[in-house]
């Protein structure tokens, strides 16, 4: 992996502001608290997948356009030396607290299905406020453990393990353990969050 990152804070504010919305308006749209929405424009946080879905919904944009995909292709090829990183709070060069996802899907016109690389990190912290978005979700376990909870289920998923679920219903996905773990993830946009 060639260890690119994207500016996700920049591109929140920047559409924001092209969308003329206060920060007040955008918390309401996306139904993320305003002192939140500051910390992710500010770089301060990375925004989790479902974050960043329902700004795309409140900015009424794709999710590549947040996550600074230029879609131009009809089909997209990702080289192991290409993937470009977004890291969550904590997860920084791998240090514990969080996780970074990789787009695979970044170049590709008018997809419904958005395709991630997801490293998970080891945490001590308590678990996070449970997500929720519109769309689908499908998780595969690559390597490692992870702890999906899901609609008052939890369970403990292992390399080969997947779970597909509505991503309406509240959701948590953490490592479990002490080391990291690698899954693919794909989120299916629905028509609400078509990509052009």
């Amino acid at each position: 992996m060639s260890g690119k990152t994207e500016n996700i804070g920049k591109k929140i504010k920047d559409l924001r502001e092209k969308k003329g919305l206060s920060l007040e308006q955008a918390a309401q749209k996306s139904d993320i608290p305003a002192d939140i929405l500051t910390a992710l424009e500010a770089d301060k946080a990375s925004p989790p997948l479902g974050q960043i879905v329902s700004l795309a919904n409140a900015f009424e944009v794709s999710v590549g356009e947040i996550l600074g995909d230029s879609p131009d292709a009809p089909f997209c090829i990702v080289r192991n030396d290409d993937h470009t990183s977004v890291s969550h709070a904590g997860a920084k060069s791998g240090t514990s607290g969080g996780y970074s996802y990789e787009s695979l899907g970044y170049k590709k016109q008018n997809r419904q299905m958005e395709p991630f690389l997801v490293t998970l990190t080891p945490s001590g912290a308590p678990h996070a406020t449970p997500n929720e978005h519109v769309g689908e979700e499908i998780l595969y376990v690559l390597e490692g453990r992870v702890e999906v909870s899901l609609a008052g289920h939890t369970d403990i998923f292992n390399p080969g393990d997947s779970i597909y679920y509505d991503s309406t219903l509240p959701h948590v996905v953490t490592c479990h353990g002490d080391k990291p773990a690698k899954l693919f993830a794909v989120i299916y946009a629905k028509k609400e969050m078509l990509i052009f």
